[in-house]
């Protein structure tokens, strides 16, 4: 091992909130699995490997299995609850902003934790208000719900923060545009953006945006979620990959954090939640490379047209 990769912090990057109320980890772990049953082992691992940072929403249907992990490994001593960012999301059929406390408030008691670090919207859409999360007409066509306005949803976010029920709040699934009238009306500014985010998808107006008003990407599908075009198969990455001896995954992430981006991965086998939280600093050349010489852009989530998460699979 070289001096200069033990010496390397890159994993330990924690970024400044615009609130003042402390820092996320950019490295994160997401937890929307295919297998539910995977999640309290997974996010046991994650913590135990590192990972501080955890992306949970009530849409996954498994905030409960997350809230197992984190009481089994505080009430073990290990980790203290303040040492762990906690993001977790509104989901689309509780915009109505009275129906955004009560949500908030059944996710935290999922999560067994009395704060959120960071709420987030989990679409700008708003979905017909119930218990069901899908909401659909006899067509099969998602029903949106008219009367209630995204920044009336914001409002009842910002009331949180007064409350003292979550740090920071933010927006996930959001293009630029909608972003600029939230910031432009906000009376308390979104700390975080969560969107798709990948050499493919650099979005680099957006991040720019973020960064002139202090906001932070949460880039999730760092990884390109697998679908193809593969972005761990590009030429590009495979032959920075092998110059500085490490994974292509490993690669795409440490560009994430090196350019001033959050990032969530998600696995349940424990060798690639290793592999995604060992990450090291780049050469300024790789991250040249990656920005001139990739020019394939794709997005593989349509979840900002529809408020459907591509990544979710509708409950039959």
């Amino acid at each position: 091992m070289t001096y200069e990769a033990f010496n390397d912090v890159l994993r330990d990057t924690r970024l400044p909130l615009n609130n003042g109320a402390g820092a996320m980890p950019a490295v994160g772990f997401g937890t929307l699995f295919r297998d539910l049953s995977t999640t309290t082992e997974a996010v046991k691992c994650a913590l135990e490997v590192g990972f501080r940072h955890f992306d949970c929403a009530e849409r996954y249907r498994n905030e409960e299995q997350v809230g197992v992990a984190f009481q089994q490994v505080f009430a073990a001593g290990l980790i203290r609850r303040e040492d762990v960012f906690v993001t977790t999301k509104l989901w689309n059929t509780n915009h109505r902003p009275e129906r955004v406390k009560a949500a908030l408030e059944a996710s935290c008691r999922r999560l067994q934790v009395d704060y959120i670090d960071c709420y987030l919207i989990h679409t700008p859409f708003a979905f017909q208000a119930g218990d069901d999360q899908d909401p659909r007409d006899v067509y099969g066509h998602v029903i949106y719900d008219g009367e209630v306005k995204l920044i009336d949803t914001w409002r009842a976010l910002e009331n949180l923060v007064d409350e003292g029920r979550c740090k920071s709040i933010g927006l996930s699934d959001i293009t630029l545009d909608a972003l600029k009238e939230i910031v432009a009306a906000a009376r308390i500014k979104p700390a975080v953006v969560q969107i798709e985010s990948h050499p493919y998808l650099p979005e680099w107006e957006l991040l720019e945006f973020c960064k002139q008003h202090g906001i932070l990407v949460l880039a999730f599908a760092p990884l390109g979620h697998g679908m193809q075009p593969n972005v761990l198969e590009d030429s590009v990455i495979t032959g920075i990959a092998k110059r500085v001896q490490k994974t292509p995954a490993q690669v795409l992430l440490a560009w994430a954090v090196q350019r001033g981006t959050a990032f969530l991965t998600t696995s349940a086998t424990p060798g690639h939640i290793q592999e995604n939280f060992d990450i090291s600093t780049l050469p300024q050349r790789a991250m040249r490379e990656i920005k001139d010489e990739i020019t394939t852009r794709i997005r593989f989530n349509s979840v900002v047209e529809t408020g459907v998460p591509g990544f979710i699979p509708r409950k039959k």
